[in-house]
C-alpha cells in the first residue's frame, strides 16, 4: 500500500505532456541543429538548451535561427521575444536550404495518423474517392521527414490515429519497410522514434517497424496495445520512461508558466 501511494504522488507531480516534452528534450544532443516547430517540440528544445545541450541551435520554419532560448514566453514562432537577439532572421527558403544541404540533425513532426513504419498523414482521412475529413496538409513536414538526418514524431496515442496503414503518406517514414527510402530516392534520415502520451516506440534498424521500448509510469502494455491499430512489436526489455526531475520541471514551468501547452 505504501509503495502505491508514493507512486501516485510522483505521477501527480507532472502532467503527461510534461513527460512527453522531457522525453523529447533528452533526444537532443549538444551542438545539434534542431528544426524546432511549435508547442511541445519548442518546449523540448528550450529544455534541452537549458540543461544538457547548451550549444544546440534552434531553427524555426518562419526564418529564425537562435542559439539561446527566447527571453520571454512565445505562443507562435514569430512572437517578438523569439526575434529578439536571434542569430539569423531570414526566410523559409533559406532554412529549407539547410535541410537540402543535410545540415539539420533532428526535426520534430506530428500528424493525424501514423502507421507501423512511421509514415505520417496530415492530408485527409478516407479514400481519395470518399474523403471523410480534410486535414491541413504538409506545410514543411514533408521536407523535414525527407531531408533531416532523423526526425521524431510526437502525438497522442489513440487507435484511430495509430493505424495499420495511413490513408495518405504526407510525410514519409519508412514506407513499407527496410530499403524503401533508398528505393524512392530519399537521401537520408527517417523517423527514429514516436513519443506519445502512453509510451515510446523506436524504429527497429532491421525491419524499420516501430517497436515499443518504453512505457510511461502508470501505463500498462495492455493499454498501449489496445490503442494501437496494428500488431505491436515489443522490445526484448521494455523500460519505464524516466520521469522529469526537479530541474526539468522547474524549467518547463518557467517556459510555460500558465501550462498553455502542457496542462
Amino acid at each position: 500500500m505504501k509503495s502505491t501511494i508514493t507512486k501516485q504522488a510522483e505521477i501527480s507531480d507532472y502532467t503527461p505532456l510534461q513527460l512527453m516534452v522531457t522525453a523529447a528534450a533528452r533526444e537532443i544532443a549538444n551542438k545539434e541543429i534542431v528544426f524546432v516547430g511549435m508547442r511541445l517540440p519548442l518546449l523540448g528544445f528550450l529544455l534541452a538548451k537549458s540543461t544538457h545541450a547548451p550549444d544546440a541551435i534552434g531553427v524555426y520554419e518562419l526564418g529564425i535561427v537562435r542559439d539561446t532560448p527566447a527571453p520571454g514566453s512565445i505562443l507562435t514562432m514569430g512572437d517578438l521575444p523569439n526575434l529578439f537577439c536571434a542569430q539569423w532572421l531570414t526566410d523559409t527558403a533559406d532554412l529549407m536550404g539547410l535541410l537540402q544541404q543535410g545540415r539539420v540533425d533532428v526535426a520534430f513532426i506530428g500528424g493525424a495518423q501514423v502507421d507501423r513504419f512511421g509514415n505520417l498523414n496530415t492530408s485527409y482521412v478516407g479514400g481519395t474517392k470518399k474523403i471523410k475529413t480534410r486535414l491541413p496538409g504538409s506545410g514543411g513536414a514533408c521536407d523535414l521527414a525527407s531531408l533531416a538526418k532523423r526526425h521524431i514524431i510526437i502525438m497522442t496515442h489513440e487507435k484511430r490515429r495509430f493505424v495499420p496503414r495511413v490513408d495518405y503518406i504526407t510525410s514519409p517514414g519508412y514506407g513499407d519497410g527496410q530499403g524503401w527510402r533508398e528505393r524512392v530516392g530519399l537521401p537520408r534520415g527517417g523517423p527514429c522514434m514516436v513519443i506519445t502520451n502512453l509510451g515510446i516506440l523506436r524504429s527497429d534498424p532491421g525491419t524499420r517497424e516501430m517497436v515499443l521500448t518504453s512505457i510511461h509510469p502508470g501505463v500498462t502494455v495492455e493499454e498501449i496495445v489496445a490503442n494501437t491499430g496494428w500488431r505491436l512489436c515489443m522490445a526484448p526489455k521494455i523500460t519505464r520512461t524516466p520521469i522529469p526531475d526537479d530541474t526539468e520541471l522547474a524549467m518547463l514551468r518557467r517556459f510555460d508558466p500558465q501550462g498553455y501547452w502542457t496542462s
